[in-house]
């Protein structure tokens, strides 16, 4: 008689697997570890054959080859390997039950994939490669708030730091699953789905195509709604992700997103996002052209301008007001009456450095003294208005005196309230003794 021979994992054998015999004493647990792991892998493996087979006209690109599935196995064995037997048996128990279970199974299932993928990074890019993503896709649709947020986690631990990983949410059609209502979904699911936004918002540095028209509706609603700090900041990160594409700044401008991030620029918690996303707009003709229009410019920039315990926001600041100063003396008189001169003069003095260097260049744009040898690096020239020769030299030069003693004057004034303001007590003597001893034309402004 033949000796049987061993069932083997040949295609035509695949569905059927060997019963456990009982373990001897010394491999049991190795030999049980092994088998389950078999078990788990060969259905995986007829899950894919089976999907495979419904989709021979796809693409190479899309579709699964049997080197592919068995490089996945391979390395889903070698990562779990260290792991021990109960990941191993969540695994295989998570993945089945996301493609075949119930609604109620697939929320446990994905909470043990956020689990997994949370405490194993290096298995993020192999699971999806066994099919999770459009499956937690489809649950993002769910009405139920606990079952969409299970999924929404996720795709956040599976989206983080992969760029695969995010070009293949995108492409399971993420966005057209965004909630259309704002005020249906509760403020722990606008988090997640504004935190999985962000992820996704750094597509718009590569050549993926990102859409933004279907993501600003969403952001738009989030920003004018009470949702908390947290939620509003990630919303303001996709906004400056999105910012730092220039096909992207007329969709934001057309939106109103201008107005909005005026008005949380405001906000010291979240104003240096806000600023730095302006930041990105106002060197655009549009953008600069609706902060123009804006009837909160420049009174609310000069504003942060004051702001001493926030120098990233006075830098940020002074560099929008440059920009919209530029080449524009409406503007720039709309400033001087706004009060931007003094504020200036505190910020050249108290400011960070380059906050100082940026209040010192718009100075040297409202003073009149040196206008007229300001180099074309400087800023923007007007022409000078001659008003005409004086009756007699004695009245101009009477004239010119009273002037230096009003802007000398003004200027001791200015010093004083600034060392106030900085709680230098102990430098102001020194300071006064410096202003006594200095003329206005020696001063770096």
């Amino acid at each position: 008689m033949r000796p049987s021979q061993p069932p083997t994992m040949s295609d035509s054998s695949s569905s059927s697997l060997p019963s456990a015999p009982p373990p001897s004493s010394s491999s049991s647990p190795l030999w049980l570890l092994s088998y389950i792991k078999l078990r788990f892998f060969a259905k995986i493996r007829r899950f894919i054959r089976s999907k495979a087979a419904r989709k021979r006209c796809a693409s190479s690109s899309g579709g699964f080859d049997m080197a592919s599935i068995r490089g996945v196995e391979n390395e889903v064995a070698q990562v779990l390997e260290s792991e021990g037997e109960d990941d191993s048996t969540v695994l295989q128990r998570s993945v089945k039950k996301l493609h075949f279970g119930s609604w109620e199974e697939k929320e446990q299932a994905a909470k043990e994939i956020s689990r997994l993928v949370r405490e194993e990074g290096k298995i993020r890019k192999l699971m999806a490669q066994l099919g999770v993503i459009p499956a937690l896709v489809d649950m993002v649709a769910s009405e139920v708030q606990d079952r969409r947020r299970a999924a929404l986690t996720a795709l956040i631990e599976l989206a983080d730091g992969t760029y695969t990983n995010k070009a293949l949410i995108v492409e399971a059609e993420i966005l057209s699953k965004l909630p259309m209502n704002i005020d249906t979904v509760d403020e722990l699911t606008r988090r997640e789905f504004a935190e999985l936004l962000l992820s996704l918002s750094s597509l718009a540095n590569t050549h993926f195509p990102l859409s933004s028209t279907e993501i600003l509706p969403f952001i738009s609603s989030i920003l004018q709604s009470g949702s908390s700090f947290e939620t509003k900041e990630s919303c303001l990160g996709t906004l400056f992700n999105l910012s730092t594409v220039l096909d992207h700044a007329g969709p934001l401008v057309s939106c109103g997103f201008l107005h909005n991030l005026l008005m949380l620029s405001t906000t010291k918690e979240l104003s240096e996002k806000a600023l730095a996303t302006l930041g990105h707009l106002v060197v655009t003709l549009m953008g600069k052209k609706a902060m123009e229009n804006s009837p909160m410019v420049p009174e609310c920039l000069i504003e942060i301008l004051t702001w001493e315990d926030k120098p990233k926001c006075q830098e940020l600041s002074a560099y929008i007001l440059m920009i919209l100063g530029h080449q524009s003396s409406a503007l720039r008189e709309k400033m001087a009456k706004s009060g931007i001169v003094q504020v200036l003069l505190e910020v050249s003095l108290l400011g960070s450095p380059l906050a100082q260097k940026r209040a010192i260049k718009l100075l040297q744009w409202f003073k009149d003294e040196r206008q007229a040898n300001m180099r074309p690096h400087s800023g923007p020239q007007t022409g000078r208005i001659a008003i005409g020769s004086p009756v007699n030299q004695r009245e101009a030069q009477e004239g010119k005196k009273m002037m230096k003693s009003l802007v000398k004057q003004s200027l001791h004034k200015n010093l004083e309230m600034i060392t106030q303001r900085a709680n230098a007590a102990a430098d102001s003597s020194k300071l006064k003794t410096l202003v006594i001893s200095t003329s206005s034309k020696s001063l770096p402004y």
